[in-house]
């Protein structure tokens, strides 16, 4: 598999994974805080941060697809190198949390890595040189 495939799969996976998760925020909120690694999560008038997360999500992972998408692989890279942070924020909070260190590291750690790593293929990949046009004379 080349790199730009792989690269390409790293990150439509991930946009789409984020995607689904800020929309389990947005439409079961209890049910999907339970897996964030928190021993306690907003209940009643505090269950409007769990969809505050969820837009947060989405809107990362429609910002992923639509580089993606675009064709704007350099900008993807560096997107998804600031994008890391979100996880790794994550990762702190739930152990700064008294949240479960296997769910801190194996999910939010994981991801940061993840998401850091397809930054950094992403910004090694060269571009294609340009084919030059049938037409145009070859310069000697």
């Amino acid at each position: 598999m080349s790199l730009k495939r792989l690269t390409t799969v790293l990150a439509a996976v991930g946009g789409a994974f984020i995607l689904y998760i800020g929309l389990s925020y947005l439409f079961a909120p209890q049910a999907t805080a339970a897996g964030f690694g928190l021993p306690t999560w907003p209940q009643h008038d505090g269950a409007a941060f769990l969809a505050v997360k969820g837009v947060r999500d989405v809107a990362t992972g429609l910002v992923v697809l639509a580089l993606l998408l675009t064709g704007q692989r350099r900008a993807l890279g560096w997107a998804l190198a600031a994008i890391a942070f979100v996880p790794a924020g994550d990762m702190v909070i739930v152990l700064a949390n008294d949240g479960a260190a296997g769910q801190a590291y194996g999910v939010h750690g994981a991801t940061a890595l993840a998401v850091a790593l397809t930054a950094g293929l992403l910004l090694r990949e060269r571009p294609a040189p340009a084919v030059r046009a049938a037409t145009e004379p070859a310069r000697t």
